[in-house]
């Protein structure tokens, strides 16, 4: 995998045992995003620390994003670009719009953006998000402009989902990187 991935983890950092965590540990061309506030996201701070990271690549680059992340690169492909960025893997994307499924504290990621991204993308999702409706996630794919994968049950596919290296999403990643390269 020659391309870089620029791994954006969301509320509460990934863990130990979340796939964002061993995929940074195995990918030695990954650059993991830290935030100062993984608890109280403020819109405005993670997206200044998302756009420095960016600022500095200097070569072709996914961005890997999970959860409350996702939100993030879509606020973040509104208002900046940069050439080096040539798609985004968006994974498990958190419905920030609804109260019925995401914490008070990312509301100020809302309203989703929906636009179509001006790079390649994908979102893969789990039929059993408690984090945003399926069909919702399918709605976000389609407004994106992103291909949509179902990965089945798998939660959130976070830590809880014990993924470890998540192979079916490397796979993924893959069949990603091969269309847009």
């Amino acid at each position: 995998m020659e391309t870089q991935l620029l791994i954006i983890p969301g509320l509460g950092d990934s863990g130990d045992k979340h796939w964002q965590t061993f995929w940074h540990k195995k990918f030695e061309n990954s650059i993991r995003v830290v935030q100062d506030n993984w608890d109280e996201p403020i819109r405005a701070e993670w997206l200044e620390r998302l756009n420095d990271y960016i600022s500095k690549l200097d070569k072709p680059t996914v961005l890997v994003a999970h959860s409350l992340a996702v939100s993030l690169v879509l606020h973040w492909a509104e208002k900046y670009n940069n050439p080096n960025i040539i798609g985004a893997f968006l994974v498990a994307p958190a419905d920030v719009d609804s109260p019925e499924h995401t914490p008070e504290c990312t509301r100020n990621f809302s309203p989703m953006p929906i636009y179509k991204l001006p790079f390649p993308s994908v979102v893969v999702a789990s039929e059993n998000d408690p984090y945003a409706a399926f069909e919702r996630k399918k709605y976000f794919a389609e407004k994106w402009g992103s291909d949509f994968v179902n990965v089945g049950k798998q939660g959130h596919i976070n830590s809880d989902s014990d993924l470890k290296y998540w192979e079916e999403g490397q796979e993924i990643l893959r069949e990603f990187l091969s269309k847009i390269n």
